[in-house]
């Protein structure tokens, strides 16, 4: 069991246990297109570039044969796993079974897991080509810049305008954009209260609400920095970024005869993400 369970220990009648405040599992895979794969590598998606029409000056002509280009994603799996164990002595000074408790903890982390894998992968380096050998970086013509601001109004439209001209099919592929509470703090601050935007923003950091601007608010707070220590907001389209899962978030609870026939609680998952296409994603750089 944790060296630190002793913290449980009691001196008077108690059946609560509470997990302390904690992102409570992924918030984002709903976000993200889903696959379900084996092996050691998975083609996410297969893609097929644009072509151009040409025109056709002469009755007879010849057929035009034009090359379709092709390319395609990959995604990797990752393994991930946590335990712990639970003594029956501990048990007993407890007054509480803490066995379900810790099997939920552990499935929350590993939740939070897949959110780190999604976020990495949504402004990393995607893998391409035929077999995934091709490394492709996000595109820095997707990225707009802190200028010492945080979240604003100015920013998110010029987000919505960046997928509008790369031709992000909106009205059929749902836009996300994840955020911290401190974005959520800027929209208000930065958006004046004569501003017909200034109740739906201050509805949606009151929780009425979860769209502004097209745009479906997840609020995590795994959300990195750079170099520079600016906050790395991303807004996407669902189908940008994509979660292959080769084994589903999982637990078991065993006897383990090696450790005093304690209880073992274990959990675990493997899963893998990655950006379709640079062109369905967007980097927003908020200062704090």
């Amino acid at each position: 069991m944790s060296f630190e369970v002793n913290t449980a220990f009691v001196q008077q009648y108690s059946t609560n246990v509470g997990l302390l405040l904690q992102q409570r599992g992924s918030k984002l895979r709903e976000c993200v297109t889903m696959g379900s794969y084996t092996g050691k590598a998975a083609k996410a998606v297969e893609q097929i570039g644009s072509v151009t029409a040409q025109k056709r000056t002469s009755r007879h002509s010849d057929t035009p044969l034009i090359s379709t280009p092709h390319d395609a994603r990959w995604v990797f799996p990752t393994d991930y796993e946590w335990a712990d164990l639970i003594d029956d002595a501990d048990k007993l000074r407890m007054l509480i079974d803490p066995t379900s408790p810790y099997a939920q903890n552990g499935a929350y982390a590993l939740g939070r897991a897949m959110d780190t894998d999604i976020i990495s992968a949504a402004l990393g380096t995607s893998k391409t080509g035929e077999n995934g050998t091709t490394s492709t970086a996000f595109s820095a013509s997707q990225q707009i810049a802190a200028d010492a601001a945080g979240l604003t109004v100015a920013k998110l439209r010029e987000a919505k305008k960046i997928l509008l001209a790369n031709e992000v099919d909106v009205e059929n592929d749902p836009l996300y954009i994840a955020v911290t509470a401190k974005q959520l703090d800027d929209m208000l601050g930065t958006t004046q209260v004569t501003s017909a935007d200034y109740n739906t923003v201050k509805a949606l950091v009151q929780g009425q609400v979860d769209t502004f601007m097209g745009f479906k608010f997840v609020q995590t707070e795994l959300l990195g920095v750079d170099g520079s220590s600016d906050r790395r907001v991303i807004a996407w389209a669902k189908s940008g970024v994509h979660c292959g899962v080769w084994n589903d978030i999982s637990g078991k609870v065993t006897e383990r005869a090696d450790k005093s026939y304690s209880n073992q609680v274990y959990v675990k998952g493997t899963f893998g993400a990655t950006r379709t296409e640079e062109g369905k994603v967007v980097e927003i750089l908020c200062s704090e």
